[in-house]
């Protein structure tokens, strides 16, 4: 009996520190339009990541997110790479998650009123692991 217990604690106790692997994925996107006058809208957005590699020197974790936005139209059309950044974030405890924010102009020539959607393509830049998610928001003029 005590052998069983003895295997069970050991069971729980390997189990319980062993490291936890957190899918690489995006969550809380959003999108605000604000009219800054004279026919331009100022676009706004950001979604938070998690679950990407990090490398660890001497106490420095980083992460490197690289990340375009393609715009989709009302017109169902898309605009390729309307932004395009990569993100590199640094921290002396391991980092949980990094926000990846875009501002851009649309003008009221070129875009029209209506939902238009953002098609973020993500990758994480340690690991190559990539993934995309969409965000909308309406633009009134």
């Amino acid at each position: 009996m005590k052998k069983i217990f003895l295997f069970i604690i050991s069971l729980l106790v390997v189990f319980s520190c062993s490291k936890k692997d957190t899918k690489f994925e995006s969550f809380s996107a959003e999108a605000f339009v604000f009219d800054i006058g004279d026919g331009i809208a100022e676009v706004n957005s950001t979604v938070r990541v998690k679950g990407f590699v990090q490398t660890e020197k001497d106490n420095n974790y980083k992460a490197a997110i690289a990340y375009e936005i393609d715009l989709l139209k009302p017109d169902s059309t898309i605009t390729k790479s309307i932004f395009k950044f990569v993100q590199n974030d640094e921290n002396t405890e391991p980092i949980s998650d990094i926000a990846l924010e875009a501002q851009f102009n649309l003008d009221s020539t070129t875009y029209k009123s209506g939902v238009y959607t953002l098609i973020y393509k993500i990758a994480d830049k340690n690991s190559q692991n990539t993934l995309e998610t969409k965000v909308n928001f309406d633009l009134e003029w």
